[in-house]
């Protein structure tokens, strides 16, 4: 295991997929994980995984499309928790159907969750990280943010969102010595192309693996504090999605 001088990480979406993986690897790097999901029984047995390997891991129930409650557990994280050093926004939902076919419940379920609660994770956070002058946050959007596929028009304006939101934050907070990553992967097989809301077949030995992604965001994350990779676009290399 890497020495980190116990940096603290807290990673959204950590009971499967990118955000599982990233847990793990953090954890092996040495950083102290705090694991926030909406499934406390897979939640649990990443945390287990990741204490294994001698870090601190604690892991958060929280639903993060519950925008209301987004702060006050975010606040009570950071209470029991510590305040992160480095901020990992990868929750998020798959979405398809056409535009005109999207009811407005949908479009703002999937904008509630892809972009609004990044927002409100990075407001509660970025004010800890000014009082320290430093911090990284890592926000995961995807390709669709920028190249459009038809049937995925919520999805793609809720990635949009989120990369113009991490630039600016990028901006912004830069002479605050907050640093801000935007990561952008193409497909990648995770259980997103099993869920309900998700209607595509593609073959997925051709994508990305969760373990590539989570590598790639550890990366940015262990660069020394003079340097940031403010957008970073990942693509399988046999050039599919």
């Amino acid at each position: 295991m890497a020495s980190s001088n116990h940096r603290r990480a807290l990673i959204t979406g950590a009971s499967s997929g990118i955000g599982k993986a990233t847990a793990l690897a953090f954890a092996n790097a040495g950083i102290d994980v705090a694991l926030v999901g909406r499934s406390p029984e897979r939640l649990q047995d990443v945390t287990s995984k990741a204490a294994a390997t001698g870090v601190t891991a604690k892991s958060y129930g929280v639903d993060l499309a519950d925008l209301a409650h987004v702060p006050d557990q975010m606040r009570a994280i950071v209470a029991d928790f510590g305040t992160p050093d480095i901020l990992v926004n990868n929750a998020g939902m798959g979405y398809t159907g056409n535009l005109i076919d999207t009811s407005a419940a949908d479009w703002q379920q999937v904008l509630d969750l892809n972009l609004t609660s990044v927002f409100l994770c990075m407001q509660a956070m970025v004010p800890l990280m000014r009082d320290r002058s430093s911090g990284i946050i890592i926000n995961v959007a995807s390709i669709a943010g920028t190249q459009f596929f038809p049937g995925w028009g919520a999805y793609s304006v809720s990635k949009a969102g989120l990369i113009a939101l991490s630039k600016t934050a990028a901006v912004e907070e830069r002479a605050n010595g907050i640093r801000v990553t935007l990561v952008s992967p193409g497909a990648v097989n995770t259980s997103i192309w099993d869920t309900d809301t998700v209607q595509a077949d593609f073959d997925r030995s051709k994508m990305l693996t969760a373990d590539t992604v989570a590598q790639t965001i550890l990366h940015t994350a262990l660069l020394p504090p003079g340097a940031v990779i403010e957008e970073l676009t990942l693509v399988p290399s046999a050039g599919a999605l």
